[in-house]
């Protein structure tokens, strides 16, 4: 197998790369691949803005809700899925696109990851017994004065990634984000061709507040609710997710609706300034505006016809 292409269409949550990918689709054979790390849950597909059924049904659609609650998923295993998934496209005659919002995972794919040394087994349990006495919000402080570059991309209730975080910077002495920089760029075998939706944070505000709206009308509070039943674990992966984590609160009669809600607009609006930071300095992205996306066909057969 020789080099393995791909279109990659990045964007902040609620941009619209679903649809520029299914205006791909009605040009061209594609499959559609994941790299959102919260849409691989199969406990929230409304949640976390899954493509309903009317949409996976124009082309094939894959690593979407798959993943139980309980398991969390690394960008290494991700990189292999995603590999796989794009062979069996390429194969089938199929043009890969990944669409999704987690610039991790893309980097994984695309550099390979840093070759991080193990960590002592007790420097782990040292910080994961922290997390169970203090909670993720304080070690998530921590964590920004050690590495705040890693911080600024971190959900403060992602316990799992927070605790990673902390354990790689008091385990090797270097803080994540400079592994990452320093990890041996390259020989993956795999060429991506970049498209961004291009947007502002002020365009993106009342999308997402109306997105929340249609999430609750089709029934998050019900979604989250009976996976606390099937999965009654507080630390389970799965909900460190937002809106995952705002709802369970909820549920657990912590939060009252109103402010629920509020808190899960201003932690989708935090997360969609993030990764408009991460993608605007992602190298080599052709930029689009949702406007121009009849203009992705022929980007893509441009590319096509320069790598062959």
């Amino acid at each position: 197998m020789g080099m393995l292409r791909a279109v990659c269409i990045l964007g902040p949550t609620g941009s619209g790369k679903t649809e520029a990918a299914l205006g791909l689709a009605r040009s061209m054979p594609v499959t559609v691949i994941n790299y959102d790390s919260r849409q691989l849950y199969a406990d929230f597909p409304i949640v976390t803005a899954q493509p309903e059924a009317h949409e996976q049904a124009q082309c094939p659609h894959r690593l979407y809700g798959f993943l139980p609650t309980a398991e969390a998923m690394s960008a290494a295993r991700f990189a292999e899925l995603a590999r796989k998934e794009m062979v069996e496209a390429q194969e089938a005659g199929r043009v890969p696109v990944l669409v999704g919002g987690t610039g991790l995972y893309v980097k994984a794919l695309e550099q390979g990851l840093a070759d991080i040394p193990p960590i002592a087994p007790d420097v782990r349990q040292w910080v994961l017994e922290r997390m169970g006495r203090e909670g993720p919000n304080v070690l998530h402080e921590d964590l920004a004065q050690a590495d705040p570059e890693t911080a600024a991309r971190l959900h403060k209730n992602d316990t799992q990634r927070i605790a990673r975080a902390l354990e790689v910077f008091l385990g090797t002495g270097k803080p994540l984000s400079v592994w990452f920089h320093e990890q041996k760029r390259g020989h993956t075998g795999v060429d991506l061709c970049k498209v961004g939706v291009s947007t502002t944070l002020g365009e993106l505000e009342p999308r997402l507040r109306k997105r929340i709206g249609v999430m609750l009308e089709r029934g998050a509070v019900d979604e989250v609710r009976r996976a606390w039943e099937q999965t009654p674990e507080r630390e389970a992966p799965g909900y460190s997710g937002i809106g995952c984590a705002e709802l369970l609160a909820h549920i657990l009669g912590e939060v009252d609706f109103e402010e629920t809600c509020d808190l899960w607009y201003r932690n989708t609006r935090a997360y969609a300034k993030r990764q408009l930071t991460w993608f605007a300095k992602e190298p080599g992205v052709r930029w689009i505006r949702a406007e121009g996306f009849d203009r992705l066909p022929g980007l893509v057969r441009a590319w096509g016809a320069d790598c062959e």
